[in-house]
């Protein structure tokens, strides 16, 4: 496997002159930011914009800090977010922001924007022999009220949730199952992983199971599956075959929130990112992201 190689970090890590020196800032504050560019995700066929809002940012036992916003707070920043372009929204079951964005659906369209929602399985039953019917069925509930939840009649992608082990792709054949028939009834219309470990991604680059990925990535390897050198090769992988890719902890979970400036430079140098989700917790944040992207690209980074 190569390595990442001298133009990926020449392109994203250093950037050009011109964005250190202020350029990232050339849209005034009290300015509407402009949107993001909108693409196609892999062959899905399914089109998203360039950045994603998240909704689990440290997410567990069905709250994060967007829930913990609270319901009126939530919702709006949801809103802000469709409002300012962006129309990838990544959900999961085990952030419990299902009904969150439910309500948001009451004002934004459903045919114009992407949902992502994941599938928390270790929620049910160990994993062993004489279990996959049991594991099938428990799928098949999940996305049942999922769809209930978010009051929609499909689900535009939907993911395994957090994959830490190479093997993942036998041991959850069930639900991969489940949502292969999910996907050929017209429900769902992605389907894939979230990974969380390098040996699980490297598995997640090579099925013909999976159309989307969601990988963590940034520029000093924070919150990441290895070193940006380690994984960015295996990234490339994932878009050579024609999978979409969404990065994730761009920011390495607030930990880079200093750096904010280079770690879009980089995501976005490196060409190979679909889209980015970001768990934003407020319109400022996203607003202030937005217009980093944009001097990105007026750069000529991407």
């Amino acid at each position: 496997m190569t390595g990442i190689n001298r133009r990926d970090f020449m392109m994203a890590t250093a950037g050009a002159a011109g964005c250190l020196g202020g350029l990232c800032r050339t849209a005034s504050a009290g300015k509407t930011p402009p949107q993001p560019e909108q693409t196609l995700l892999g062959k899905t066929g399914i089109t998203v914009s360039r950045l994603a809002q998240g909704t689990g940012m440290r997410g567990w036992n069905r709250q994060s800090n967007q829930t913990r916003l609270g319901f009126e707070k939530f919702v709006a920043l949801l809103r802000h977010a469709y409002e300012r372009g962006i129309t990838l929204f990544d959900l999961a079951d085990l952030y419990g922001s299902h009904v969150y964005f439910r309500e948001a659906l009451r004002s934004i369209p459903r045919e114009r924007v992407t949902i992502l929602t994941k599938l928390w399985w270790r929620y049910d039953a160990p994993i062993e022999p004489g279990a996959a019917r049991y594991h099938r069925k428990w799928a098949r509930l999940a996305l049942q009220r999922f769809r209930h939840e978010l009051a929609t009649d499909y689900i535009d992608i939907v993911l395994l949730h957090c994959m830490t082990r190479p093997d993942w792709d036998g041991e959850l054949q069930p639900y991969m199952e489940a949502l292969a028939e999910a996907k050929d009834k017209k429900l769902v219309r992605a389907v894939g992983v979230s990974c969380h470990d390098i040996g699980a991604l490297r598995t997640a680059a090579a099925s013909p199971w999976v159309d989307v990925v969601l990988a963590r990535i940034n520029p000093r390897g924070e919150k990441m599956d290895g070193t940006p050198e380690q994984v960015v090769p295996v990234l490339r992988q994932i878009k050579q075959a024609g999978k979409g890719l969404i990065g994730m902890k761009i920011y390495g979970e607030g930990r880079l929130v200093h750096i904010k400036d280079e770690c879009i430079r980089f995501a976005m140098g490196l060409g190979l990112l679909d889209s980015m989700s970001i768990g934003f917790e407020s319109p400022e944040q996203i607003d202030e992201t937005l217009r980093i992207m944009a001097s990105v690209r007026q750069a000529g980074i991407t």
